[in-house]
C-alpha cells in the first residue's frame, strides 16, 4: 500500500542548506562576540555590511581594539555605541535609542 505522499529527503536537505546560505533580504541577526584583537576587523565589518548588528564584549583597551573597525563603520554611516563593557555596532539603517541611559 502506498500513501500517495512522496518525500525526497535528499532534496529537502539541499533546500534547507540553500536557505541557510541565502538569507532573505530583511532577515537580520544580532551577532555576539568578543572584541579582544584576535578577530580581524574585516570579519566584524562584513557582519555589518550584511545588515546585522554586532554586540561585542570589550576585552582590553577599546580605542586600540576598535581603531580599524570604527572608521570603516562610520564611513558607511553605521553606528558604534559603547555601553558598559560592550560595543554595539549597527549598520546604517539601524539606530540605537540611548535616551533612557
Amino acid at each position: 500500500m502506498t500513501s500517495g505522499f512522496d518525500l525526497d529527503l535528499q532534496t529537502v536537505e539541499q533546500e534547507i542548506e540553500d536557505s541557510d546560505d541565502d538569507r532573505e533580504q530583511g532577515d537580520r541577526r544580532i551577532v555576539l562576540g568578543e572584541l579582544d584583537g584576535s578577530t580581524d576587523e574585516r570579519e566584524w565589518f562584513e557582519v555589518i555590511e550584511r545588515g546585522d548588528v554586532l554586540v561585542l564584549a570589550i576585552e582590553g583597551d577599546l580605542p586600540e581594539l576598535a581603531a580599524d573597525l570604527a572608521p570603516r563603520v562610520k564611513e558607511r554611516g553605521g553606528n558604534l555605541i559603547h555601553f558598559r563593557d560592550f560595543l554595539i555596532v549597527t549598520p546604517t539603517d539601524v539606530s540605537v535609542d540611548a535616551d533612557r541611559l
